[in-house]
């Protein structure tokens, strides 16, 4: 079946089974909230201030926090490729069937149907039957080739940074290059940058991340009469490291890779949330406008990569200050495959029937709701997974590779933690035994290891 015939059979088809569910909001007259994901790029939860940081400023997020939510929890996968299937489907890697980077330890072949995003349901596909306005933002790295890129997956507009393979055909980059000129296009200086299909043109003094939030302010500005939803996943704070529009000094610092500027990356990505939050003040629309905040995995080069807590836990506030209650930071547990049912909540959209969705709303949280919670969290990375409840944890764990078990009391920052692996108490087996039955339908990629011989020795 070629791809579009799969598209109108699956993913959109299923997405337009919502067009005519009656809705309280049109029952009232009024209009379903705005909602804006915002996910930071390698950016662990212990880089912002209202997470403990000590080094950097981040008062915007720290204010969303404050007049918001907060939770001490939410777990992304350690790596990028499988966080952005989750939080677009709601799905964990046993259902969507990624797990890594395609040709990664547990990915996909290259090209393999499951990791052609346009083939699964995504968050996009089930607003827009709501009529929903929907645009992306930054940056993409998954499937599609223009014209349909983006597009294909419930996005009206798109403004993304550009691969060489990304660019309509017969385009050349004529930007910046990160590193060797004529290998990865810049996403920060003088950056590669389609929109809505287009190559746009960009000059030395351009920066990427401040194109993307004025594309995102100008989408909401154009949209303000209607519901919309915007997913933003940020170029920063990824590296390389270069110097920001505040901290610049010389043309050599647009493209001077230091980890030394790692701070003032962070603290500009903090700046940028603050226009967007400005904008819909000076919209009139932030009252009614949900801003999600969140990371994609751990901090790069700090748990990125790795099938533990510090790989997994990320960032996530949420603010509104009509629809979501302030309140202290929550100790609940949340993942990011709870993202699309959370808004579809909001939304008040229904799910097609027999949708697979492994996340659960924390809507009734945010309103301040009291009900049942999440029980345990899950991450997962190739052959390995992670598992947590708010007081123990499993890292590391898969086939014929046993875990590390443990008690966390209550920290929830990888501070005071016991290892409980070897231990006999009763308490502890109690809680081997729950955890081999939460994960019994957890399945994990096979992964052959190389015989002995064909291993590099370590030096």
């Amino acid at each position: 079946m070629k791809r579009r015939e799969f598209l109108k059979t699956t993913g959109l088809a299923a997405a337009c089974m919502l067009l005519n569910r009656p809705s309280s909001f049109a029952a009232s007259g009024k209009r379903p909230p705005n909602l804006i994901v915002i996910m930071a790029d390698d950016l662990g939860a212990k880089e912002l201030s209202c997470y403990g940081n000590k080094q950097h400023l981040t008062p915007n997020l720290d204010l969303l926090a404050q007049t918001g939510l907060r939770f001490e929890t939410c777990y992304s996968t350690p790596i990028c490729h499988p966080t952005r299937f989750e939080i677009m489907t709601g799905q964990y890697g046993h259902h969507n069937k990624i797990f890594h980077f395609p040709g990664r330890r547990g990915g996909p072949i290259a090209g393999a149907p499951e990791d052609d995003i346009s083939r699964h349901l995504t968050f996009a596909q089930v607003l827009k039957p709501l009529n929903y306005a929907t645009a992306h933002s930054g940056k993409w790295q998954l499937t599609g080739k223009v014209p349909t890129l983006i597009r294909e997956c419930g996005f009206d507009e798109y403004c993304m940074w550009a691969y060489k393979h990304n660019l309509p055909p017969g385009v050349k980059h004529t930007g910046g290059w990160e590193g060797k000129r004529g290998g990865k296009t810049s996403r920060f200086w003088h950056p590669s940058i389609v929109k809505n299909a287009e190559y746009l043109t960009t000059g030395p003094d351009d920066y990427g991340p401040d194109i993307f939030t004025d594309f995102a302010i100008d989408f909401m500005k154009r949209h303000k009469d209607e519901p919309f939803f915007i997913y933003y996943p940020m170029c920063l704070t990824h590296g390389p490291f270069y110097e920001t529009p505040d901290t610049v000094k010389s043309e050599a610092g647009k493209f001077k890779n230091l980890r030394t500027n790692f701070k003032a990356n962070v603290e500009y990505m903090d700046k940028l949330i603050g226009r967007i939050v400005e904008a819909l003040d000076a919209a009139g629309l932030r009252e009614n406008t949900i801003v999600f905040f969140t990371g994609d995995n751990g901090t790069g080069g700090q748990g990125k990569g790795q099938t533990t807590e510090l790989g997994a836990r990320v960032p996530m506030i949420v603010n509104c200050p009509g629809l979501v209650k302030p309140s202290k930071a929550s100790r609940e547990l949340v993942d990011l495959s709870d993202i699309l049912p959370t808004l579809a909540d909001f939304a008040e959209a229904k799910l097609p029937e027999g949708s697979v969705i492994d996340g659960r709303s924390f809507a009734p949280l945010l309103r301040g709701e009291k009900g049942p919670t999440r029980e345990w969290i899950y991450s997962y990375l190739g052959d390995r997974q992670i598992l947590r409840t708010k007081r123990w944890l499993l890292e590391d764990n898969g086939p014929d590779h046993p875990g590390r078990l443990f008690d966390c009391g209550e920290s929830r920052d990888g501070t005071g933690y016991k290892d409980v692996t070897d231990s006999k108490a009763p308490e502890v087996l109690a809680v081997k035994k729950r955890f081999e039955e939460i994960l019994a339908d957890k399945s994990l990629p096979k992964v052959k290891e190389k015989p002995s011989s064909q291993r590099k020795k370590k030096k």
